[in-house]
């Protein structure tokens, strides 16, 4: 009797039933007795349960409108059959894909909680590997929907849940540049013609208009509108602004304690700019701004303490304990008539004077990918060393517990440190590999030493086997010391390559584009692979941005200019001194067999890598080229003779030992290129 054939509309009407009846009996029997019994392959019923588990999935969101606790059951359905092996291990992340992506956010919260819980089931080696992906591209979509500023504990949960899920040591999710977020921009007035700061009249009637705005909220004034910190949000944490409000207005239509112009206003904010780029501090003149504005802000923290300006311990503790942790959010509102309010309220002030040691612990700190240039002076580092007492010391005045929040603080910053170190170090894995069982060393038997078979004495040779081996090998008594000669460094040194390079550049020759050396292709790519040996330039990380070669050659070469010595006035007549010389080059009559036996030279590269053009493809077969290999040397240039050059370069790096003139020319000619063969052999 011939076995029944795989039928897959009868299959998944199968499993989709028993999917339901486990759905509702919330256990998996009857899953794993229906796939035991459909006949077919274990690929085929795993693929057919995938779908039967999501056209449920589909039926209950579209039909019947599940509760969060039904989507949830037919997860763990799925997680029960990956356990038992009859579905595919990417099966509960593609259901909680589509629920997430179906579900408003409330409920996605719910469904988040599910995921969150389990964590360590996703960390299983069931699940890992085939998820991880998966829910990382979840967590993604899900912050692309939520707000940062109205939904700020949703992301701040998505954040922990992806550490926790992935290791220490992963470096996806690593800023290992050390980049800075330039798009965060604060936005403030910084036209002084429109300030209303310093008016009295119009502080005072903000004031009751304000008291007005929030007892009666639907006659709320136009001119007391918050405006946005950051660009680009429309929501206003309200709850914060009606606490600092109603603080305010029950101390009366008086003068505000702390004399606030817009100055003050102005250059309070700007340091916002530098707290967001601290490269800036770098450069004098930003220094010098940052300074003075640093100074004054300070002094105004330094005069006004927050205990002079709160009237008894009773407010704060109705801060405390009237939902203090509404206070927390993500965006600055930086309008003028909030100016006062602000700089009353305890956790403004440390947030603005934590940025100040977050910015001084980078500037003094050790970071890998920082420019050589960014050095901090004598003074720039005795200012930051006073200036960070005076901010612990502001921190510790401020209530409530002041000292406790100063001393977790410094203790912060100094475990950040490590972690900085272990990024420079190139985040090593925190898992240690467990030594190697060590095993007793049996003794080597002495080998007897080459002088004792070899002979001694400045007569002695050595028999290599072949006739020119022995001749190459007993050139010289030492090959070591022969290799190290300096004649046998071949790397033109920086000042030789790049002197006619420098020579163009200079404005005074007046040399056309068209005409410089950057311009060539292969003069192009053998700087690159000279700098990449001998530049520090080369590896460093830059911000700038260059569309072509020759663009980034032109950098590299006035870079150069500045550093190196001005090319001295001997004119070099030719290399032929020097190949006349060595000692190793003797004897260089050769016959033709010998010569197909040598290696290809750069030389004879670029010579033929010139002459082939636009039929390199021709050649690339004959060579044995792979087809990826060919769309990978297309996709690195758009110069044919560069494409030319990459193949042979491949093929030389793919060949060896065995890159000989020999070979070379046997493929040309297969191919049809019998000139350039002949031309190979004469070169």
């Amino acid at each position: 009797m011939s076995p029944s054939v795989f039928n897959f509309s009868d299959a998944k009407e199968r499993f989709t039933s028993a999917t339901r009846i486990a759905l509702d009996s919330k256990t998996s029997k009857t899953l794993i007795n229906a796939f035991n019994q459909t006949p077919g392959t274990e690929t085929e019923k795993k693929t057919t349960l995938d779908q039967a588990f999501r056209s449920v999935l589909e039926e209950e969101i579209i039909q019947r409108k599940a509760s969060c606790e039904d989507f949830l059951g037919l997860i763990y359905l799925s997680i029960d059959g990956v356990t038992e092996g009859i579905c595919s291990a990417t099966t509960p992340f593609l259901l909680l894909g589509d629920v997430l992506d179906c579900l408003p956010l409330d409920q996605c919260d719910k469904i988040f909680s599910f995921v969150e819980e389990n964590v360590s089931t996703w960390k299983s080696n069931s699940f890992y590997s085939a998820g991880k992906n998966y829910l990382l591209r979840m967590c993604n979509d899900l912050l692309r929907r939520l707000s940062k500023s109205q939904n700020t504990v949703f992301c701040g949960r998505i954040q922990l849940f992806l550490a926790r899920l992935f290791p220490l040591s992963e470096k996806s999710g690593l800023n290992l540049q050390s980049q800075f977020n330039l798009e965060n921009i604060t936005v403030f007035n910084k036209n002084e013609q429109e300030s209303t700061l310093g008016q009295k009249e119009s502080f005072i009637k903000g004031s009751h208009s304000l008291s007005s705005c929030l007892q009666h909220p639907e006659e709320r004034d136009d001119g007391m509108e918050v405006e946005e910190g950051e660009m680009g949000d429309e929501e206003a944490p309200t709850t914060f602004i009606k606490k600092q409000a109603s603080l305010k207005i029950q101390s009366g239509p008086e003068k505000s304690s702390i004399p606030i112009d817009y100055n003050l206003y102005r250059k309070f904010w700007t340091l916002q700019d530098y707290f967001r780029n601290p490269l800036q501090c770098y450069e004098k003149y930003s220094w010098l701004t940052f300074l003075k504005y640093s100074d004054e802000t300070l002094s105004v923290f330094k005069s006004y303490k927050l205990d002079d300006m709160q009237v008894s311990k009773k407010k704060l503790e109705e801060l405390k304990t009237t939902g203090g942790e509404n206070v927390y959010f993500a965006k600055f509102l930086t309008s003028e008539k909030l100016m006062d309010l602000q700089l009353s309220d305890s956790n403004f002030r440390r947030h603005i004077l934590l940025q100040y040691l977050i910015l001084f612990q980078y500037m003094k700190g050790q970071v890998k990918f920082k420019s050589s240039s960014c050095v901090l002076t004598d003074e720039q580092s005795l200012w930051m060393e006073d200036t960070t007492k005076l901010i612990y010391q502001l921190l510790k005045e401020i209530p409530p517990d002041g000292d406790k929040f100063a001393s977790v603080v410094e203790h912060i910053l100094n475990t950040e440190e490590n972690w900085n170190t272990w990024k420079n170090e190139g985040c090593p894995s925190f898992v240690k590999e467990r030594p190697a069982e060590t095993k007793p060393i049996r003794p080597a038997r002495k080998r007897p030493a080459p002088e004792d078979f070899l002979g001694k004495g400045p007569d002695r040779k050595i028999f290599m086997g072949n006739d020119e081996l022995t001749r190459l090998w007993n050139l010289n008594l030492d090959n070591m010391e022969a290799c190290k000669s300096e004649r046998r460094e071949f790397m033109p040194s920086l000042e030789e390559f790049f002197e006619d390079a420098i020579e163009q550049a200079d404005p005074v020759n007046m040399v056309e584009d068209e005409y410089k050396a950057v311009n060539n292709s292969n003069y192009g790519w053998r700087a690159l692979r000279l700098l990449a040996r001998r530049s520090p330039h080369f590896f460093q990380p830059t911000n700038q941005q260059f569309k072509s070669l020759p663009e980034y050659l032109e950098n590299m070469v006035i870079k150069l200019a500045k550093e190196l010595p001005p090319p001295s006035e001997e004119i070099k007549t030719g290399e032929e001194d020097d190949d006349n010389d060595d000692p190793l080059l003797k004897e260089s009559n050769e016959s033709p067999e010998e010569q197909q036996q040598k290696p290809v030279t750069g030389q004879q590269l670029d010579a033929i890598a010139s002459k082939l053009g636009e039929e390199w493809k021709s050649l690339a077969h004959h060579l044995e080229m792979k087809e990826t290999d060919i769309h990978e040397i297309e996709s690195d240039s758009e110069d044919v003779k560069m494409r030319a050059k990459l193949l042979l370069v491949a093929w030389q790096d793919r060949e060896g030992s065995h890159a000989i003139v020999e070979n070379l020319v046997s493929a040309l000619n297969s191919a049809g290129f019998s000139d350039l063969a002949d031309s190979l052999s004469e070169l």
